[in-house]
């Protein structure tokens, strides 16, 4: 992780192309997303497998049921505890923000009140591929199934050997029936105008790098969307109290989402901040995704 001091020059160049990290990324983007989304509207499945085939090296893109079934049994048991802990902890939060439907008779007997119905069917993006996220599974399809909403659908990249068990148990776990191995500017296409395998939803909801953000974007208005989030990030104020071993793992959670991802520290320590760089290093050594999180912490 670089470290500058407030005197420094190098901040201010730093801070500038932090600022603007995601426009400048988004006018090279915008044109490669835009052309994805026409291919899927225009040509339906086949530019579905097209496009897999061609960023994800295959045209397998439908899930089977009996797989999604099957995945439990190859997830340990600390693990799907965990799932199943996260599900129960996350149902009972947002069974306190579920709106409710009322009536009332006004002064001069007419009926006024609120009719609060679920959407039918809504869409979740899960990203994949290079990180294994059952986290977004749960926290995405979970307050969808508290609010009422009859079918999810998901979509997910997987990696190279499919879509990790793990991202199939928590689908089962959250009763979701339709999974489909698309990811990227094509599967949010999908979602938002129907092909005649994948159907069309009323709202897309879930994270996902540019290239989903730019195509959610572009698709709102002709469907519902959550948000259009930015690259991953994280801003620690650190007065120098704490351990850095702690703050080194808060940077690193964010910094091993993909190389864009900005992970911060504003310490009045220099020394702090020199031992938070130790622990990086030091837990880095043994971290699987130490490529991406380094390209992070290098650039931004």
């Amino acid at each position: 992780m670089n470290l500058y001091e407030v005197t420094d020059k190098k901040l201010t160049e730093f801070l500038h192309m932090l600022k603007h990290r995601g426009s400048q990324a988004a006018s090279s983007v915008l044109p490669v997303v835009k052309d994805i989304i026409d291919q899927v509207r225009r040509d339906g499945d086949a530019a579905l497998k097209r496009l897999t085939a061609a960023f994800d090296g295959h045209t397998n893109i439908t899930i089977p049921r009996r797989d999604i079934i099957a995945a439990r049994k190859k997830v340990s048991q600390d693990v799907y505890e965990a799932l199943v802990y996260a599900h129960r902890r996350i149902v009972a939060f947002h069974q306190r923000q579920l709106h409710t439907s009322w009536l009332t008779t006004g002064t001069y007997g007419e009926i006024l009140g609120q009719m609060v119905r679920p959407l039918e069917r809504v869409g979740i993006y899960v990203p994949g591929g290079k990180a294994v996220y059952p986290s977004s599974v749960l926290m995405n399809a979970l307050p969808a199934r508290v609010a009422g909403v009859r079918e999810i659908v998901m979509v997910t990249p997987g990696g190279p050997k499919g879509i990790d068990p793990t991202i199939l148990a928590a689908a089962d776990l959250c009763g979701i029936e339709q999974v489909f191995q698309i990811g990227g500017a094509q599967a949010i296409a999908a979602l938002a105008y129907g092909t005649r395998t994948v159907p069309r939803v009323d709202k897309i909801v879930g994270p996902g790098n540019i290239y989903v953000a730019m195509a959610k974007k572009l698709v709102y208005g002709d469907v519902a969307i959550d948000m259009i989030a930015g690259p991953s990030e994280i801003l620690l104020i650190c007065d120098g109290s704490g351990d850095p071993a702690w703050a080194a793992a808060d940077l690193l959670s964010q910094a091993e989402h993909d190389e864009m991802a900005s992970a911060l520290l504003i310490t009045p320590h220099r020394s702090f901040a020199v031992a938070v760089n130790r622990a990086l290093e030091h837990y880095l050594k043994r971290l699987t995704r130490k490529k991406i999180i380094t390209a992070s912490l290098e650039r931004y």
